[in-house]
């Protein structure tokens, strides 16, 4: 099937997502917040004969965005158990250095919460040669934005209001533009401490699509992976992030709402233009998500999300990650096992390993797109 028939691929395609029921990443971080074995034995999750070995063998160096870590340590744990001999080894760190370590020819395949710009597609084709460097769309899930403010349980935030409170601009809880969003609510004059990533984070590039594409004047940064606003404090992944907003009164930040959720952290709702605010949770991103375009080209199936959506229940704050792989001119010794190991994830058996683990299966109809363009890496 050609994969550029259907580039414009719209909510049904992604429809899945919705039923999927268990869309929440773990955080970009070192937390684990799976059981990390599959299953309450620790026995792998999966039969070896569903796993396709074929001539994979030696080491598989990987690395990237943390968001995905749990899923790959359960993926890794079942795949080697299966192919005796082959050693996949994931080195979760932030999409920003998977990346740069892809394009630097040191890793198979870079994990990432947002797809290769043009400059690094340019770049990957030192190391792709004859080919590029392309993104497979593997799960999805929410960011949500924490908060800790003593006597307060809920907060409704819109797009400005985050936006100029990240910027520096707002620096009180109660000050006129927060009270306006939540009548009835008291809140204390306490001092706003905002934070961030402090190194490059996917997460904060799709924190920074959402501002740049709802909040107005209030956001006028680039998306990027670098934190562009002034002031605030900056931590190591979004468990650094998390650790701060829990441990500080008045502290704000952004992290995938798994870390809210182990940690006990409240969570903005989100006052979207839709007739309620919105709250982060499973099945209010998928509603997001499912209104997704396939964007990419050939092999490249980098998915556009609706940012500024303002569907009923619809939570906009989400990221995917990707797989980055060369679709040409993969390294002999490894081609093998990336393609084995990716084979597997992208399976209904490496899918199911997400479902039962509080992630979100990628949607068929894309998956088999993902599953096609897999086998024909060379």
């Amino acid at each position: 099937m050609k994969l550029q028939r259907k580039n414009m691929l719209r909510a049904s395609a992604l429809g899945a997502l919705v039923v999927s029921g268990a869309l929440v990443l773990t955080a970009c971080g070192s937390d684990d917040n799976t059981n990390n074995g599959g299953n309450a034995s620790g026995k792998p999750s999966v039969a070896a004969g569903d796993i396709k070995c074929g001539d994979a063998k030696g080491k598989l160096l990987a690395s990237g965005s943390s968001a995905q870590k749990n899923a790959v340590d359960l993926w890794v744990k079942n795949y080697m158990a299966a192919c005796q001999g082959v050693e996949v080894n994931y080195k979760s760190s932030s999409s920003g250095e998977g990346i740069v370590a892809f394009n630097q020819g040191t890793v198979g395949f870079a994990g990432s919460d947002s797809a290769l710009k043009p400059e690094q597609v340019e770049e990957s084709k030192k190391i792709c040669t004859g080919g590029q460097g392309i993104n497979l769309p593997m799960v999805g899930g929410p960011i949500a934005i924490g908060f800790n403010v003593a006597g307060v349980d809920k907060l409704t935030l819109d797009a400005p209001t985050i936006a100029n409170i990240f910027n520096d601009k707002i620096k009180k809880w109660d000050d006129e533009a927060i009270k306006k969003l939540n009548p009835g609510v008291t809140l204390p004059s306490t001092a706003i401490q905002h934070f961030h990533r402090s190194e490059d984070s996917g997460t904060t590039e799709n924190l920074g699509k959402y501002l740049k594409a709802t909040a107005g004047d209030a956001w006028t940064y680039e998306a990027a992976k670098k934190w562009p606003a002034p002031g605030g404090l900056g931590a190591s992944g979004s468990s650094g992030v998390a650790t701060q907003v829990k441990q500080v009164d008045g502290a704000i930040g952004y992290f995938e709402l798994s870390y809210a959720t182990s940690q006990n952290i409240k969570t903005v709702d989100l006052n979207t233009g839709a007739s309620a605010p919105v709250k982060a949770s499973a099945d209010s991103a998928s509603k997001a998500i499912a209104a997704a375009k396939v964007a990419g080209t050939g092999s490249d199936l980098a998915l556009k999300l609706d940012y500024a959506t303002k569907a009923e229940g619809a939570y906009p704050i989400v990221l995917v990650t990707y797989e980055v792989v060369c679709d040409k001119g993969n390294k002999a010794e490894t081609l093998p096992t990336v393609k084995s190991f990716l084979s597997y994830t992208a399976s209904d058996a490496g899918q199911k390993v997400l479902s039962e683990n509080g992630y979100a299966p990628i949607p068929a109809e894309i998956n088999t797109k993902v599953r096609e363009v897999i086998n024909s890496l060379s």
